[in-house]
């Protein structure tokens, strides 16, 4: 493959899935068809199928890409097996990218939470004692956190939404 390509590919690929995150603001995923897709985008159907199956494969790859986005927030700490538990530079990563948390919400990373829970620390508080249940809690609450600050336009800063968390987790975790 030549470079002209790789670099056709890739911008072809951007535009999808910039239209698809405009429409799937405004429709539901069962709604979006790969014909509305390209004629936004520009492009024909054979583009779109050389680099997704459907609809539903690009919305996988779509939610792929924020996971790795995180991860990539906390490469150092993964790289050196550590945990600083620190949440702002997620919090300010979703202030900067709004839409494309929305757009993961839409999608359902409900379901895939935005953090990961240290059981490690969470052992020193509570015990070995229902970790499975404040591990649940913990996720939920940060993620349903997160997703009504974006549906407020992240009115109120990353440090703000920060103190709310750690409020309400009376500092175990952030």
């Amino acid at each position: 493959m030549n470079v002209k390509n790789n670099k056709r590919r890739r911008e072809s690929i951007e535009k999808i899935t910039k239209v698809f995150i405009e429409l799937i603001q405004t429709h539901e995923l069962s709604e979006i068809s790969v014909t509305d897709i390209c004629k936004r985008a520009g492009l024909n159907r054979a583009t779109f199928y050389a680099n997704y199956l459907d609809v539903y494969d690009l919305a996988d790859k779509v939610l792929v890409m924020l996971q790795e986005e995180v991860q990539n927030l906390y490469s150092d700490e993964i790289a050196n097996c550590y945990n600083s538990n620190d949440y702002l530079k997620l919090l300010k990563h979703i202030a900067e990218n709004q839409l494309f948390y929305k757009t993961c919400f839409k999608l359902g990373i409900g379901e895939t939470p935005l953090v990961k829970y240290d059981t490690e620390d969470a052992e020193k508080y509570f015990h070995g004692e229902d970790i499975m249940y404040h591990m649940e809690f913990f996720r939920g609450g940060f993620n349903r956190i997160v997703k009504i600050w974006l549906d407020h336009g992240c009115d109120k800063s990353p440090e703000e939404i920060g103190q709310s968390i750690r409020a309400e987790t009376k500092g175990f975790y952030l």
